[in-house]
């Protein structure tokens, strides 16, 4: 018996590993929410700049546009886990949840998304490819790199837990914003810019998950999880065998 269950130990904590490692990979089907297939909502307002607390810090945020956002999670990168020895933590941006890059329309399309690499800096979204067709397909005016902002802790919490394949709606306003060091941040305002300045701010007042990719890497996943951590049990409940020796 206590060779069975190594043997399976060793089966299933390969295949976690390798679920775990391909946990972001695209499926070829993703059913997608009829939203997903349009531009952002943007429209103009008169709003003034209003003075926000958080971490005992004081902000000042300049309203630009109404947003509303609906897209795809590509790549993320949640700042208030490491703010500490970060640019924003220096700089004390505390302001600054998340950074979460998102396609839309003809981007969403898993079997262009699967030649893609995705990945999020400091401040920027990157992407690359091999595939010259995957290049051609894909549209770098429906890819956006948002900086997301709250002082909401469910709203907060939301933007931190959006993963790679998450359908998301965000819905806020545009916004330049000024931290408490007078770093002044401004906002795009356009889908069609890139370099520096590119990345939309979102001052988000609300923030929802609308769906979550399932794919059979992330279906291995918890399944070679739950038969390790069984297998394990088994194996540490195992009666010691004594060898004696003359």
């Amino acid at each position: 018996m206590n060779s069975l269950i190594r043997y399976g130990l060793l089966i299933s904590g390969i295949l976690l590993i390798l679920s775990f490692w391909n946990r972001n990979s695209w499926p070829d089907e993703l059913p997608l929410a009829e939203a997903l297939a349009f531009e952002p909502k943007q429209s103009p307002l008169n709003h003034v700049s209003q003075t926000v607390k958080y971490n005992d810090l004081t902000y000042t945020v300049q309203p630009r546009f109404n947003y509303e956002l609906y897209g795809v999670v590509v790549s993320k990168r949640v700042h208030q886990a490491d703010y500490k020895g970060s640019l924003h933590g220096l700089s004390e941006d505390y302001l600054n949840v998340a950074d979460l890059c998102v396609v839309w329309g003809e981007n969403t399309n898993p079997k262009i998304l699967k030649h893609f690499t995705f990945s999020n800096g400091q401040f920027t979204c990157q992407y690359q490819t091999r595939s010259e067709t995957a290049w051609q397909a894909f549209n770098p005016n429906q890819l956006s790199n948002n900086h997301v902002l709250s002082v909401n802790k469910s709203v907060r919490k939301t933007l931190a837990e959006a993963n790679i394949g998450d359908q998301i709606v965000l819905r806020g306003y545009l916004a330049d914003y000024t931290n408490p060091k007078g770093y002044l941040r401004k906002t795009s305002i356009t889908r069609t810019d890139t370099g520096n300045g590119a990345c939309e701010t979102i001052w988000v007042e609300q923030a929802s998950i609308i769906d979550t990719m399932i794919s059979p890497w992330r279906i291995m996943l918890w399944i070679s999880l739950v038969v390790f951590v069984f297998l394990l049990g088994l194996y540490i409940r195992q009666p010691i065998q004594a060898h004696y020796y003359r």
